[in-house]
């Protein structure tokens, strides 16, 4: 248990622009000690590297994107080459000139690399470095910012094998410790208040001796062989149910299509209707399965659905117009 921890923001910083000096800049700004972590936000990262494209915002999405994850509209989730799922891929026109986008640094955590190895060689200070950006998460409402770049700190704790106060022993605990430190910088940063860096000092068990960077904040990113959200709702339903048309079938999804390609099971029978299906079969346990499934497929379209059990084993599946 850490008995004390301070975290104290880096004011004063001049409007970084490309080729600054991030490392003079932050240790002018304070006093650094050996075992601080410093959080520095990606944007003024991204300023000093001469991240910045000319073009739509769109423009710059596609040039960063690897895939996408989920859109509604214009809004698209998508994945970037760093690993990273977001909005926007990341990019900013905010305090950016008309008609130019700030992207995320190329490589977030060889930035990390380099800040942290010029604040040892010129300043003999041995400090872990996060760099920090802004995402949303899914089932949570608001944002926070973790971490997407790190050098120096020990990105996550693995607790798996030991035992709680109990006895108990952890089986998946795995504190991300720098996505924790990275929120905790933004307590002190905040987003209108102009400060990009904060330092937060207690943590000296987390920051590696000289010459250890650690894994970076990739290490963070999930593997998609064990990520079971990786396409949003729409999304998923809508490749699941691709999947199984045949490569000649009709590629439109439309209400009649999803619930053709439910009939999974022999005895039960599909009633299509203008704006219902009616699901009958011979157990009302299968019955309800395939009427909640068809629910799901539709709404995950912008259907507003209602389902109703009717008599015996029987479900009618209403839906009303797309909403998106």
């Amino acid at each position: 248990m850490r008995k004390h921890l301070e975290i104290f923001p880096v004011t004063g910083l001049p409007e970084v622009a490309a080729g600054a000096d991030l490392a003079a800049l932050i240790a002018d700004g304070t006093d650094l000690r050996d075992g601080d972590v410093v959080a520095v936000t990606s944007k003024i990262v991204s300023k000093a590297e001469g991240r910045l494209t000319h073009g739509t915002r769109q423009e710059a999405i596609d040039a960063e994107l690897v895939r996408v994850v989920a859109q509604r509209g214009e809004t698209r989730i998508v994945q970037t080459r760093h690993g990273l799922v977001m909005a926007a891929a990341g990019t900013d026109t905010s305090n950016t000139a008309p008609g130019t986008v700030l992207l995320l640094p190329v490589d977030p955590d060889e930035s990390a690399r380099v800040l942290r190895t010029a604040l040892k060689e010129r300043y003999d200070v041995n400090v872990g470095i996060v760099i920090t950006d802004t995402l949303g998460r899914p089932w949570r409402n608001g944002q926070i910012d973790l971490a997407i770049g790190a050098a120096g700190v020990r990105v996550i704790e693995d607790l798996r094998g030991t035992t709680d106060s109990h006895g108990n022993v952890l089986a998946v605990t795995e504190p991300a410790l720098a996505d924790e430190i990275a929120s905790a910088g933004e307590l002190v940063k905040g987003k209108a208040d102009g400060v990009p860096v904060a330092v937060l000092r207690g943590l000296e068990d987390v920051v590696l001796p000289v010459g250890e960077h650690g894994p970076g904040a990739r290490a963070l990113v999930r593997d998609a062989e064990f990520d079971m959200f990786s396409l949003g709702t729409r999304e998923a339903a809508r490749a699941a149910v691709l999947s199984r048309q045949e490569p000649s079938g009709p590629r439109e999804v439309d209400p009649a299509v999803w619930a053709g390609l439910l009939r999974d099971v022999d005895d039960v029978r599909l009633e299509l209707g203008d704006n219902a299906v009616t699901i009958f079969g011979a157990e009302p346990v299968t019955v309800g399965v395939i009427a909640e499934k068809l629910a799901v497929l539709l709404h995950a379209e912008g259907y507003g659905v209602t389902v109703r059990p009717g008599p015996g084993a029987e479900a009618t599946v209403t839906f009303g117009s797309r909403s998106r």
